[in-house]
C-alpha cells in the first residue's frame, strides 16, 4: 500500500471523485437534485440530532449491533485462521441493505420529499425500501428485473406485502442494471416530489459516499469488537461485491490500518474464461454508466455487456467507485467465485455451522478458506454475512435439481 495515501474520511474530493472515479454524469435536469442531496446529507452528517435519530432507529428497530460469531466448525474444515462471521444477516429484513435505507428515508423525509422509488437485484434492497416506507407511511416503487422477479418470487412478496409497487422491468436481460436504468427515467420525470433511495455505494456523487457512510457502521462495529475479543484488529476482512456496498460498509473503517487485508470477492458466473460473469474489475475497464466512472464490462465499442451471476444481487455489470480506486492504488483485493463455487460453499456453511447464508456472501464463503490458510493460525479473518439464504432457497434446489 502506497504510504502516503490520504486519510479515509477525506475521500472523495469536492467533485465526488475517488481519484479518477466517480463523479457526476447525469442529465442536465437532475443536476439541481443532485447539488440539493448533497447540501442536505451535508447538513445532516454535520447535525447530532440526525445522527442520533439514526442510531436509534438501527438498535431499536434493524436490531444493531449485529452478532461476531466464531465459526468454528469452518475454521477447523478450513485450518488456518479462525474465521469470524459479522452476522449482518441477523438485521431487521435479513441483510445490510436496511442500515442505508434507515439513513437515506430519514435524508428523504428531512428534505420534504413525499415519494420513494428504488430499483433492486435480489430484492433485498427492494425488501429494506418497503420496509422503511411502510414504517415511515411513504409510498414507494420498486424497480426490478424481470428475470428477478422470477427467480426471487419470496422478497417479490415481500415487498407487495409491505405495500409496495414492484415493477418488472423487461429491457435488456431484466436483472439489475436494467432496474436501475428504469429507476432513473423516473427520477428524471418526477424530480419535485421523489427521492430515489439508491440500494449500493455506486451512482452520482453523493450516492457512493452516503451510502459508504450508513454502511461504514459494519466495520466500526467490527473493529470494536476485535480489540474486545483480540485486542487487537482483524488480520483480513472479506466481503462479497456487485456494487460493492457491504464490502465498503466493512472496509471503510480499516482502510487506513495497512496490516489490515480488504478483500473483496466478486461474481466469476459460469467461469471469467466465458462472457458469463459479473466480474467488473477482473474482466472489465473504465467507462460511464449510472451516473458515475468505474470499472465496467463493456464491449470493444463500449457498449456495456450483461453481468451473469447464479446470485440476483451480484450480476450488475459495474462496482462502487471508490472500489475500483483501492484497487488501482493497491489497497483492496479483489477476487472471484464462480456459481458453482458458490453453490458449494452455501451447502457447506449450512451444513458445518447451520447457517443459510444468501447466495451474495456465499461468494465470500468460496474463497475464505483460502484466505485463512494465507493469514495462517493465530490470525483472524472476519466475513461479512451480508444476508440470510430464506430468498434463495427456491433458486438454489433449482440448481441442484430438487423437487420443492
Amino acid at each position: 500500500m502506497n504510504a502516503s495515501l490520504p486519510n479515509a474520511y477525506a475521500w472523495p474530493d469536492a467533485e465526488g471523485r475517488f481519484g479518477p472515479y466517480g463523479g457526476r454524469f447525469v442529465a442536465e435536469t437532475l443536476m439541481p437534485l443532485i447539488h440539493e442531496l448533497d447540501a442536505a446529507y451535508e447538513a445532516a452528517k454535520a447535525d447530532p440530532t440526525f445522527q442520533a435519530e439514526l442510531d436509534g432507529f438501527l438498535t431499536d428497530y434493524v436490531g444493531r449491533p449485529s452478532p461476531m460469531y466464531l465459526a468454528s466448525r469452518l475454521t477447523e474444515h478450513h485450518g488456518g485462521a479462525d474465521i469470524w462471521f459479522k452476522r449482518d444477516e441477523l438485521n431487521h429484513t435479513g441483510a445490510h441493505k436496511v442500515n442505508n435505507c434507515m439513513g437515506q428515508i430519514l435524508l428523504a423525509m428531512r428534505m420534504g420529499k413525499t415519494r420513494i422509488i428504488a430499483e433492486t437485484g435480489a430484492g433485498q434492497h427492494g425488501v429494506a425500501t418497503a420496509t422503511v416506507c411502510a414504517r415511515f407511511g411513504l409510498p414507494c416503487v420498486v424497480y426490478m428485473g424481470a428475470a428477478d422477479v422470477e427467480r426471487q418470487s419470496p422478497n417479490v412478496f415481500r415487498m407487495k406485502l409491505l405495500g409496495a409497487e414492484v415493477v418488472p422491468v423487461t429491457s435488456g436481460r431484466g436483472t439489475l442494471k436494467d432496474a436501475m436504468n428504469e429507476a432513473m427515467r423516473d427520477w428524471v420525470t418526477n424530480v419535485a416530489d421523489t427521492y430515489y433511495l439508491i440500494g449500493t455505494a455506486a451512482g452520482p456523487h453523493p450516492y457512493p459516499a452516503m451510502v459508504r457512510d450508513f454502511q461504514s457502521v459494519i466495520g466500526r462495529e467490527v473493529r470494536a469488537s476485535m480489540l474486545a475479543r483480540r485486542e487487537k484488529l482483524p488480520d483480513a476482512c472479506v466481503a462479497a461485491i456487485g456494487g460493492g456496498s457491504n464490502a465498503i460498509g466493512l472496509f471503510h473503517p480499516f482502510i487506513a490500518d495497512a496490516g489490515v487485508r480488504l478483500i473483496g470477492v466478486e461474481a466469476a458466473g459460469r467461469g471469467l474464461d466465458t462472457p458469463d460473469h459479473a466480474a467488473s474489475i477482473q474482466g472489465g475497464r473504465p467507462g460511464v454508466l449510472h451516473g458515475n466512472r468505474t470499472y465496467l464490462l463493456q464491449d470493444a465499442d463500449g457498449q456495456i455487456l450483461e453481468g451473469h451471476s447464479i446470485s440476483a444481487g451480484l450480476d450488475y455489470p459495474g462496482i462502487g467507485p471508490e472500489h475500483a480506486w483501492l484497487k488501482d492504488i493497491g489497497r483492496a483485493e479483489y477476487r472471484a467465485a464462480t456459481d458453482e463455487e458458490a453453490l458449494e460453499a452455501f451447502q457447506l456453511c449450512a451444513k458445518l455451522e447451520g447457517i443459510i447464508p444468501a447466495l451474495e456472501p456465499s461468494h465470500a464463503l468460496a474463497r475464505v478458506g483460502e484466505i485463512a490458510k494465507e493469514v495462517g493460525k493465530g490470525g483472524d479473518v472476519v466475513l461479512n454475512m451480508c444476508g440470510r439464504g430464506d430468498k434463495d432457497i427456491f433458486a438454489v434446489a433449482k440448481h441442484l435439481g430438487v423437487e420443492l
